[in-house]
């Protein structure tokens, strides 16, 4: 009998498959399920600065005291605020796995209150799901990184949890960004809103916001050679994983846990039960017993030729072709 035990940010997990942040885990009966059909955690839906921000501006529209802005941003930081923390403390009360918070932020300010209360609510873990779009030509890279790195130092000083950075791919050194960010974790990648034209009508719409399977290999890669060049860091990896395969795939080039998201808003939450069960076929097949077994077997540091994961000129391959 497989077992699929594994360990993502010192928590204990029955399997290591995560569903991600999503409204798959926005209430009790859905992560209850999501429990039942095998998960080994779930991370919370997140809860957004820009939407704290936003519902503050709508309720004080048309007033210009001072003393009522301050009072309706009191009120929505709280309230808001609070709705997430009941839904922390019911989740701690009904299922077993680790409950991951996450939290959605655009600057460094005022973040470290709201992971602090979060904690406070029991909370296993914190997920920081940070993304500053970098659009100011005059702004320096190591501008914009700052805000990332000014993060990490007030939560390392103020959480008594663990934390993990939900990073984008699009860092000039990757490598060297994560070695300096110097946080417990990190899940590579986040899949950001991306706008789409709509050429008929002439407006903006949202881009496809499901993962497709091929979007596996970029965090393929980067979990590969991160895993290796890395130590004492814990990765979750995310976007592009739709069945036991590609769990598999990311095990196998050294992550600790997998995330899944897209391919449960497709399939179902039942669907969990198909990736557990084609994780453990494959296991039995090549005679594991247990994950630590062949996790980080294909890695960038443990394959006879790590050069694979540094390709990247598609032509190379493909030029010789008639």
């Amino acid at each position: 009998m497989s077992q699929l035990e594994t360990t993502y940010l010192g928590l204990k997990l029955k399997s290591p498959v995560i569903v991600g942040s999503s409204g798959l885990t926005s209430s009790i009966d859905k992560i209850k399920k999501i429990e039942e059909k095998g998960a080994g955690a779930i991370v919370l839906k997140s809860i957004f600065e820009e939407q704290i921000k936003f519902e503050a501006g709508k309720l004080a529209n048309g007033s210009d005291s001072p003393e009522a802005w301050d009072y309706v941003n009191y009120y929505v930081k709280n309230n808001t605020l609070q709705q997430y923390l009941d839904l922390i403390k019911k989740a701690k009360q009904e299922v077993k796995i680790p409950v991951i918070a996450s939290i959605s932020c655009v600057s460094s300010k005022e973040w470290t209150g709201f992971a602090k209360s979060i904690e406070e609510a029991g909370a296993d873990a914190i997920e920081i799901n940070v993304f500053v779009l970098p659009n100011d030509r005059n702004a320096t890279a190591e501008k914009y990184e700052n805000i990332y790195f000014e993060l990490a130092e007030k939560l390392k000083s103020t959480l008594n949890i663990p934390f993990a950075f939900k990073l984008g791919s699009h860092f000039t050194n990757l490598v060297g960004f994560i070695q300096k960010l110097n946080v417990p974790g990190v899940v590579l990648f986040n899949r950001f809103y991306a706008p789409d034209i709509d050429i008929d009508n002439m407006k903006f719409t949202a881009a496809e916001i499901f993962s497709s399977p091929a979007d596996i290999r970029n965090s393929l890669r980067w979990v590969g050679i991160i895993s290796s060049k890395i130590s004492d860091l814990d990765i979750a990896a995310s976007t592009g994983v739709h069945d036991g395969k590609a769990v598999v795939k990311q095990l196998l080039a050294g992550a600790n846990a997998v995330q899944v998201c897209s391919t449960l808003y497709k399939n179902g939450i039942d669907h969990l039960e198909s990736i557990i069960k084609e994780i453990e076929e494959w296991m039995s097949k090549h005679g594991y017993t247990n994950i630590n077994e062949f996790r980080g077997k294909m890695s960038y540091a443990k394959i006879d030729d790590p050069l694979v994961y540094e390709r990247s000129q598609f032509m190379k391959y493909f030029s010789s072709i008639q």
